[in-house]
C-alpha cells in the first residue's frame, strides 16, 4: 500500500488498522488531549495544535512538524506517508487525499486502490476547503486559495488558487 501499487482496503490487517484510528480519532474528537496524536501518528512536533474533529485511515503515515495548526474537519487520507512541515497552517476542511483508485473500471470492481503520498512543506497555509491530491507536493513557504483542488505539485514560495489550482504569482 505505502509503496504505491494496488492493494485491497478489505485485506483483514488494514481493516484492524482502520478500526484502531477510527477508535483513537473519536476519543480525541470527543476530548482532544495531545497524548492520543502522538499514539495515532506517525510522529508530531511540538506546539502541534489539532482541532476536532480530525479523521484519517490509518494515523501511521501522518508526520506533523513542529508548530503545525489544523483546523476544524480536516481529512487526513493517509493511505501513503502525509507530511506537513513545520508552521504549516491547515484551514477548516482540509484534505489531503493520498488515496487514490484505479481508472481502469475492472481494477475498481475488483476492490483495489492504490495510494501516493502526499507532501506539504514548511511555513504553508493551504485555506479552508483545500483538496490536496495523491502524490501532490507543496513548496515551502507557498499559500493555497480557499476551495482549490490541488492535482500537481505546487512550487515554494508562490500564491496558487483554482480548480485545478494553478501559480497564480510569486511570494
Amino acid at each position: 500500500m505505502v509503496s504505491g501499487e494496488l492493494y485491497l482496503a478489505s485485506d483483514p490487517e488494514l481493516v484492524t488498522a482502520r478500526a484502531r484510528a477510527r477508535e483513537l480519532t473519536g476519543r480525541y474528537n470527543a476530548a482532544p488531549d495531545p497524548a492520543l496524536l502522538v499514539e495515532l501518528f506517525a510522529s508530531v512536533g511540538e506546539r502541534v495544535t489539532v482541532e476536532a474533529p480530525v479523521h484519517c485511515d490509518y494515523g501511521w503515515n501522518v508526520t506533523l512538524g513542529d508548530g503545525v495548526f489544523l483546523n476544524f474537519g480536516c481529512v487526513l487520507l493517509d493511505c501513503a506517508p502525509i507530511t506537513v512541515g513545520a508552521g504549516t497552517m491547515l484551514g477548516p476542511y482540509v484534505q489531503l487525499c493520498a488515496a487514490t483508485h484505479p481508472l481502469a473500471p475492472r481494477e475498481r470492481e475488483a476492490g483495489h486502490e492504490y495510494a501516493l503520498p502526499v507532501a506539504i512543506g514548511r511555513n504553508v497555509w493551504l485555506a479552508a476547503g483545500v483538496v490536496v491530491g495523491a502524490g501532490v507536493t507543496v513548496g515551502d513557504d507557498s499559500v493555497i486559495g480557499a476551495g482549490s483542488v490541488v492535482v500537481r505539485d505546487v512550487p515554494a514560495g508562490v500564491l496558487a488558487a483554482g480548480n485545478p489550482c494553478r501559480t497564480i504569482r510569486e511570494l
